[in-house]
């Protein structure tokens, strides 16, 4: 049979330390259990169970699922077992992630830079995370100054093609709360009612009307001083250019050629960027897994070793 890594150890973790430590971790949520496990692991008394078993099996395996939930009063429990080279070596690093020395806390943070900027890496070839559509709806009013104020407003209401209606109803819906939210932003921050989000349009087609109706007293006084009966037919005005200029976010002062917007979106993407890297984004990623993710070196392993190759050849 083979040995265990409590019997191949010089030593022995008490019995009470054992049910305190099954005890205490009993009482927490969300801890790993393997899928064979799972069905056991509905209550507190049957976790219990479950390590206390593993504790008398594998301290390693125990460690390496639950050492980083252990207190350091706990971990000092499993010092008797550290002339085992696996425990001692799960001991160290636990100890190293408790009480880092500065050289390690300076090397954590550039691993998780690297990191970082290897899933960044990863978001901007899936082409979603860092589409226009999806940083608009992450950060409206941002988008708004930096872009949306210079885009034509109605395009975005407009049925796209191969949109069914229900998918273009919905994107309006989503279109009403994001403009709603910048009108919310600006208001915070004191902008003048005239400037908000989808006033302009408001503001062209009320003068407009006002327009339109001082023509049509003018043309009844001068009718009715001919004699003239006037029949008005039904139906509403074709909007002029002025709102359709409007609609186009085209205001005096506001135009910018295709190649400045996209200069403009280049900016704006560029913030979101790091505002991801700065780790900004919690609401939307869960930085833990991307920081504690190792296959992510192997993005860096990959770069450094086409570096050497492109260096070697460089120098043939």
């Amino acid at each position: 049979m083979a040995e265990t890594s409590t019997s191949r150890s010089s030593g022995e973790i008490n019995g009470e330390a054992k049910e305190r430590i099954a005890q205490r971790l009993s009482s927490l949520e969300n801890l790993y259990f393997p899928r064979a496990v799972q069905p056991r692991a509905s209550d507190s008394s049957q976790r219990k169970s479950i390590f206390l078993d593993l504790l008398s099996r594998d301290i390693a395996v125990f460690l390496e699922r639950y050492g980083t939930q252990l207190t350091s009063d706990e971990l000092q429990e499993f010092d008797a077992l550290k002339g085992d080279y696996e425990i001692n070596w799960h001991l160290n690093h636990l100890r190293t992630i408790m009480s880092p020395t500065s050289d390690e806390l300076r090397l954590r943070s550039i691993t998780v830079k690297n990191r970082r900027r290897a899933y960044l890496n990863k978001l901007i070839s899936d082409g979603q995370y860092f589409s226009e559509d999806a940083m608009r709806e992450r950060e409206p009013y941002l988008h708004h100054e930096y872009v949306g104020k210079f885009q034509d407003p109605s395009g975005r209401s407009m049925a796209r093609p191969g949109e069914r209606w229900s998918e273009t109803l919905m994107r309006r819906s989503e279109e009403a709360f994001v403009v709603a939210e910048i009108r919310r932003e600006q208001q915070r921050l004191g902008v003048a009612e005239r400037d908000w989000v989808g006033n302009e349009i408001k503001q062209v087609e009320e003068e407009e009307g006002e327009v339109e109706e001082e023509e049509e007293e003018e043309e009844e006084q001068e009718q009715a001083a001919n004699g003239e009966h006037i029949m008005k037919a039904n139906g509403s005005a074709a909007p002029s250019n002025h709102v359709e200029s409007a609609a186009a976010g085209q205001m005096e002062g506001e135009t910018l050629s295709a190649m400045e917007i996209q200069d403009q979106l280049d900016q704006f993407t560029y913030i979101m960027q790091q505002k991801f890297l700065s780790g900004e984004d919690h609401q939307h990623l869960d930085y833990s897994k991307i920081d504690e993710d190792e296959s992510l070196d192997d993005h860096w392993l990959r770069e450094a070793n086409d570096d050497a190759e492109d260096k070697y050849f460089a120098e043939d």
